[in-house]
C-alpha cells in the first residue's frame, strides 16, 4: 500500500546496505544526530511536555520497532514480565487494539479496564486508584473524558501515565500521524499541515507537536470553535522559537491553500451528541473533498483519525490514493509501542535514525 501512495515528487529513501532488503521508508544516515535523550520513567499527558529532540526520538523508537518486529519479523520481547493496566471510560477501537496487541507483541500483560470495571473517581478516588495501580503494574494508560482526571493519577502514581485521550490533548494520536508522514513523504521539515474541522483534543496536540518537527500549521475552523486560548499562545510561541508558520483562519480554502497534508476529524465527539444538529449546522462548508484539495499541492495527502463521518471527507478523498488513514491507523499500534517502549526501558533503537 505504501507504494503506491508515495508521491513521484518525493524521493524514495534508500535504506542502508547492512539492513537487507528492508522493506521500510524513511531511515538515513544523514540525518543529524539527535542529543542524548532518556524518557524512561517519563508520564505522557501532552506531548506540550516533550522537547523536539524527545519527540524525534519516540519516532525514531517507533520506526525502529515496526521494521524489526513487522518486516524483519524479528521477536522483541523487551515488555517480558510487565503489565499495563488500560482504563477506558470512552471506548476506541484503534487505541484498544494497538495498545492491547502492541504490550503482547512485545512480552508483556494487558489488563483493559472499563467503566464497569472500575468507577475511577466514583467508588474509589483517583488518588487511591494511582496509588493502587502504582503497586500492581508498571505503566497506565488512560482514556478519559476530563484532562484534570490523568493530572490526578499522575500526580499520585509512581509509574508512567500515558494519555489515551482526554478532552484537552490526544498525544499518541499525533505521534501516528507524523509516522505516517514521515513514512510517506521521507522528512517532515518544511511540511504545511492544513487542519480544516474542530478545534479539539487532536488539534491541540498538533499545536504542541508541529512546530517542534518543523511543520507550518494552518488551522480552519468556524467561528466559535476555535482551539483553547492557552493552547493558541503556546502554539504560537513555539512557532516563533522554531521558525514554523502558524495561521489561524475560519475560512477552509485559505487553509488548504499550498498545504501538503489536509486533516480533519469527527464534529461531534463522544458526550457532545446533543449538539449534533447545531453542529452540523455550524460545520457547512468544511467538508473536505477534491474541490478542497485543488488548491493545495499537488502531493497532498489526506488524514482522519477515524471513526469518519460523511459530512466531514467525501468518499472520493476518503478511499482514493491520496488517503493515508488506514496507514495511520496502523501506526497506532508502532507509535505506543515505541512510546511504551521508551517510558518504560532503555530501549536503543537498530535501525538508521529517521530523516527529520
Amino acid at each position: 500500500m505504501f507504494a503506491k501512495l508515495l508521491s513521484a515528487n518525493r524521493p524514495v529513501f534508500k535504506c542502508l546496505k547492512t539492513l537487507h532488503n528492508c522493506s521500510t521508508r524513511g531511515f538515513s544516515i544523514g540525518a543529524a544526530s539527535l542529543g542524548p535523550v532518556s524518557l524512561k520513567g517519563r508520564s505522557c499527558l501532552t506531548l506540550k511536555d516533550f522537547s523536539s529532540d524527545e519527540i524525534k526520538r519516540l519516532l525514531w523508537v517507533s520506526g525502529d520497532l515496526k521494521h524489526r518486529i513487522k518486516h524483519e519479523k524479528q521477536y522483541l520481547p523487551l515488555l517480558q514480565g510487565k503489565s499495563i493496566a488500560m482504563i477506558f471510560e470512552k471506548r476506541s477501537t484503534r487505541t484498544r487494539m494497538s495498545t492491547e496487541t502492541g504490550f503482547a507483541l512485545l512480552g508483556g500483560h494487558p489488563c483493559f479496564l472499563t467503566s464497569q470495571d472500575i468507577h475511577l473517581g466514583v467508588n474509589e478516588s483517583s488518588t487511591d486508584t494511582a496509588r493502587v495501580l502504582s503497586g500492581l503494574c508498571d505503566i497506565v494508560l488512560a482514556r478519559v473524558y476530563s484532562h484534570s482526571t490523568l493530572e490526578e493519577l499522575d500526580k499520585e502514581a509512581s509509574i508512567p501515565i500515558i494519555n489515551g485521550l482526554s478532552d484537552l490533548y490526544h498525544p499518541i494520536q499525533i505521534l501516528a500521524d507524523f509516522l505516517t508522514l514521515q513514512e510517506h513523504y521521507g522528512s517532515l521539515s518544511g511540511l504545511t499541515v492544513s487542519w480544516i474541522g474542530d478545534g479539539n483534543n487532536v488539534l491541540h496536540s498538533f499545536m504542541m507537536t508541529a512546530a517542534k518537527l518543523g511543520v507550518h500549521l494552518k488551522i480552519a475552523t468556524p467561528k466559535g470553535y476555535e482551539p483553547e486560548k492557552s493552547v493558541i499562545q503556546e502554539a504560537q510561541r513555539l512557532s516563533k522559537e522554531y521558525g514554523t508558520q502558524l495561521v489561524l483562519t475560519s475560512d477552509p480554502m485559505e487553509a488548504a491553500h499550498g498545504s501538503n497534508v489536509l486533516v480533519t476529524d469527527t464534529w461531534v465527539s463522544m458526550g457532545q451528541e446533543e449538539e449534533k444538529k447545531k453542529r452540523l449546522k455550524d460545520f457547512h462548508g468544511y467538508q473536505i473533498t477534491m474541490q478542497t484539495g485543488s488548491v493545495a499541492k499537488p502531493d497532498w495527502t489526506f488524514l482522519h483519525c477515524l471513526p469518519r463521518k460523511m459530512e466531514e471527507v467525501d468518499d472520493q478523498v476518503f478511499y482514493s490514493s491520496r488517503s493515508l488513514v488506514f496507514p495511520e491507523a496502523e501506526n497506532r499500534k508502532w507509535t505506543i509501542m515505541g512510546l511504551m517502549v521508551s517510558l518504560l526501558t532503555d530501549y536503543t533503537p537498530q535501525t538508521p535514525m529517521l530523516k527529520f
